[in-house]
Formats: structure tokens, sequence, C-alpha cells
């Protein structure tokens, strides 16, 4: 099992300390197909939870990535904006797109563990 938690909108947080690193499921950058573009927020940004933080386009579509935790962004994967398709090689890996400086940690509890996000994705396909 791994230390991702997931939330209904396909995204997955890792959490270091009171930073979580954001990216999307294996099974969102399936859905969307080659990524081509990733455009992401600018660092010091304050998201709240289940807003916009970030656009990934791919051959079939443009989708909003939400912030699935509050807080302001520390950091953004650079590394995106040269090489997109890190998403779709490894979504929860080196294809991450932010680190959330948490401002409510309470907002992790409503988040699905892997096996569970992945009983809730397979319902979705």
């Amino acid at each position: 099992m791994s230390d991702l938690k997931f939330s209904k909108e396909h995204e997955w947080v890792r959490l270091e300390g009171d930073i979580a690193t954001v990216g999307i499921s294996h099974f969102a950058q399936e859905q969307l197909g080659d990524v081509v573009f990733v455009e992401l927020p600018d660092v010091g940004k304050q998201v709240v939870k289940d807003g916009d933080a970030a656009v990934v386009e791919s051959v079939k579509a443009a989708s909003e990535v939400y912030a699935p935790v509050s807080g302001e962004i520390v950091e953004v994967n650079g590394e995106l904006e040269d090489d997109p398709e890190l998403v779709n090689k490894s979504p929860t890996g080196e294809g991450w797109f932010m680190k959330i400086r948490l401002s409510d940690a309470s907002e992790l509890d409503g988040m699905m563990d892997e096996a569970a996000y992945n009983d809730f994705a397979a319902s979705q396909g």
C-alpha cells in the first residue's frame, strides 16, 4: 500500500510534514490520454479545497486539476512545462504538479486510501 490519499476528482496527495505534494492519479491520466501541456499555478497562490489549481491538456481534452486541500502553493513541478508526458509516464512520481503548505490538515480525513480509491475508480470506468 502506498502513503497516497486520493480525492473523488482523481487527485492524489502525499504528505510530508505540512507540505502536500499533489498530482493526478494513474486512472485520470489514462482517461486523458497523451498529455501535451500543463498549466501550473504561481508559487505563493492560495488555493482552496476543491477549487481550480492547474490545467492539464491532452490530445483528447483540457481538464481542471483541483486542489484536494487548502493552502499556499510553495513549489510547482517546472519539469512538466518541458516534458508534460511525465504525467503519463509517472503520474504518482515524477509527474507531480504542485506542493501545497496545508492550512487545514483535517481536510485529508475525507480522502480515500489507495484500495478505496481503486474501487471508486473501477466504478467510474
